[in-house]
């Protein structure tokens, strides 16, 4: 998996692989456990947040939002960050129900955890902290 770039996928294939990796990756994170009143830190395995930008060549909107992905997947290896072109995998956004661009899903397990629809720059770098650190 490249980690630190935004990964475009221009097959289902390549959308499948890529979206398989990001969501059997695992981030080691550490949470504090009770042992008989004593606390310890023990390392508990939580799935890896995935970014799915939907886009299109047309979309100026599109064109706004993709400096800032690139901009965080360099400063956030530990998010998988994918995007993929409508026109070009129509049955793909069909099946992820995508009705503008752009669209950005936030996956964990393979399943949608957030959304938002629009270049919202803030709300795309708080979402994304919010659910790296979960």
């Amino acid at each position: 998996m490249a980690e630190g770039q935004v990964i475009s996928c221009h097959t289902v294939e390549a959308w499948t692989e890529e979206l398989q990796k990001g969501n059997k990756s695992k981030k080691l994170k550490f949470q504090r456990q009770g042992d008989e009143g004593n606390s310890n830190d023990k390392p508990a395995h939580v799935g890896r947040v995935v970014v799915v930008e939907f886009t299109a060549s047309w979309s100026g909107h599109g064109r706004v939002i993709a400096p800032v992905l690139a901009e965080l997947a360099q400063k956030l290896p530990g998010v998988t960050f994918l995007k993929v072109d409508i026109a070009e995998l129509k049955s793909v956004a069909t099946d992820w129900g995508v009705q503008g661009t752009p669209s950005l899903m936030f996956l964990k397990e393979g399943k949608i955890v957030d959304k938002i629809v629009g270049p919202n720059k803030d709300e795309l770098k708080q979402k994304i902290q919010f659910h790296a650190a979960a």
